[in-house]
């Protein structure tokens, strides 16, 4: 008797830079339905501070790669939990070590076995981030380009700052945006760009709740689109 092929898992890759509320979505999509989530983000801010922690200065390229070349994966995996690591200068240090190759070909075989095998046997998987559509998951079947306003992201930021009862400025916040978007669009490796099939959601003028409905509602269409 013939076995029927097993279905590979069904990958939603979320990309956008920051604070456009892709992290939101993606664990919002994850749990609509009943997939693994990853924020791959985490990923690089902890590889920063663990690189920043051996005493790599942000100058040092030839240092950053003879620490990415050597990393401590299960190392790195344990400390995702960190809520230091939601901070804006585990952001800084994200933005520091994401365009070195060494870091990122770290990082790679990671992501790709999350998507290749969700964890807990899930059917799919949602994976939020700035190259997932491009690099990750090219193949990825749902894939949404989430962005805003870089003064919506500033302000959203900017709240987010002070509910967490930390000194900022909203022109500071908005100026610091401007150059990690800056950094992240135009660096060579992976710059942050949406994949040529991946369908636009700008939620400047949506809330989270609007946001997440029409994530839903793209996500939905794409499924449907997928089913033999």
């Amino acid at each position: 008797m013939k076995s029927e092929p097993l279905l590979s898992p069904l990958i939603i890759a979320i990309d956008g830079p920051s604070a456009s509320g892709k992290g939101t979505v993606a664990r919002k999509l994850a749990a609509h339905f009943g997939f693994a989530h990853l924020d791959t983000g985490l990923l690089y801010r902890a590889a920063g501070t663990m690189a920043r922690a051996a005493g790599v200065a942000a100058e040092e390229d030839a240092a950053l790669t003879a620490f990415a070349e050597k990393l401590d994966m299960n190392a790195l995996i344990a400390r995702l939990d960190d809520p230091a690591l939601r901070g804006d200068e585990a952001a800084k240090l994200a933005s520091w070590v994401a365009p070195n190759q060494a870091v990122r070909s770290a990082l790679l075989k990671f992501q790709r076995d999350f998507c290749a095998a969700p964890p807990e046997g899930k059917a799919g998987a949602v994976l939020d981030g700035r190259d997932i559509g491009t690099v990750i998951a090219p193949d990825a079947k749902v894939k949404i380009f989430i962005t805003a306003s870089a003064e919506a992201r500033a302000q959203r930021r900017f709240k987010e700052l002070q509910e967490r009862g930390q000194k900022a400025s909203y022109d500071a916040v908005l100026a610091d945006m401007k150059a990690r978007d800056a950094r992240d669009a135009q660096r060579v490796l992976a710059p942050t760009k949406p994949a040529s099939d991946a369908v636009m959601l700008d939620t400047t003028d949506l809330d989270a709740e609007q946001a997440f409905a029409e994530a839903v509602r793209i996500a939905e269409a794409k499924r449907m689109l997928c089913q033999p």
